[in-house]
């Protein structure tokens, strides 16, 4: 079929898609599947935390019933996304249980903001293990599958958490592998959306205006929860822009807030942590 030929309207809603969602047992990475869920879309929840851990709260199991009590069907899928095989073989699980797959959501991040000196080398090969490369993996796994969505007129798209590209040197000078690594996820952004379009697929970024409070923050020291956004703000961000036109909608960095405003949602306010709150940390990356 020519790529040419038809397009997709923008979705009422995410019902019965399928979502393969990276880092999906806490945070971001479940808001989104939360939000999936209520519309009644498939999850397939990718993560490594199975036992439960008192630093890191959220287990996969858990997030599967968070899935199913908001309403959609739960995959659950203990992966390593550094480890090209466990990521093929999530791929072929999901599409055995649900029929395909129509969205990938790269959310599964690590993080260390050390400056060089104190970025040991087996921190700095996880953070471009799980970011860049662990992005690119999961990408080129998901892509027979995204193609073949494309294809039944299903309207897929490819979201990765990762922020807009800069090469202002004061995002790089304070943590040089950091910012490697989540740059490294936007360079997947910008190739793969030009290398897909042929196809219909979307390929976008988003990344919050402010600081989010989830459990990676307790990486950050310092840091006020109070001061920060609730997850659900990238959620329903992220769901305005699955819903999109793939074929029109693609290669964009996109800011949390501006998605939302865009799509006619002013008041922010329900989405921080302390309602009435104006003094909000900003996150990394945004000039």
């Amino acid at each position: 079929m020519n790529p040419n030929q038809h397009s997709h309207p923008a979705a009422a809603s995410l019902a019965g898609k399928t979502l393969f969602i990276t880092g999906a047992s806490r945070g971001i990475g479940l808001a989104i599947a939360e939000r999936a869920a209520r519309d009644g879309a498939n999850i397939a929840l990718v993560a490594k935390t199975v036992d439960p851990n008192p630093r890191l709260p959220g287990t996969l199991g858990q997030a599967a019933e968070a899935v199913r009590a908001a309403g959609g069907q739960a995959l659950v899928l203990p992966t390593d996304i550094r480890d090209e095989a466990a990521v093929a073989d999530a791929v072929a699980r999901t599409v055995a249980q649900f029929g395909g797959i129509d969205i990938l959501i790269n959310n599964a991040s690590a993080i260390s903001l050390t400056p060089t000196p104190d970025t040991p080398m087996k921190r700095f090969d996880l953070m471009m293990g799980v970011n860049a490369r662990g992005t690119f993996c999961c990408t080129q796994a998901c892509l027979a599958a995204l193609r073949d969505s494309a294809a039944r007129g299903r309207n897929p798209h490819v979201l990765n958490i990762s922020p807009p590209l800069s090469l202002r040197d004061h995002w790089f000078a304070p943590h040089v592998a950091y910012t490697m690594a989540k740059y490294g996820m936007s360079m997947c952004t910008l190739g793969h959306a030009r290398e897909f379009r042929p196809w219909g697929i979307a390929v976008n970024s988003l990344w919050p205006r402010t600081a989010i409070a989830t459990a990676a923050l307790q990486m950050i020291p310092g840091v006020d929860p109070a001061l920060c956004r609730k997850p659900e703000i990238m959620a329903d961000a992220a769901w305005h822009l699955l819903r999109e036109d793939a074929r029109a909608s693609t290669g964009q960095f996109l800011i949390d807030d501006e998605v939302l405003m865009r799509h006619g949602i002013q008041d922010l306010d329900g989405y921080a942590v302390t309602p009435g709150n104006r003094r909000l940390l900003p996150d990394y990356f945004i000039d």
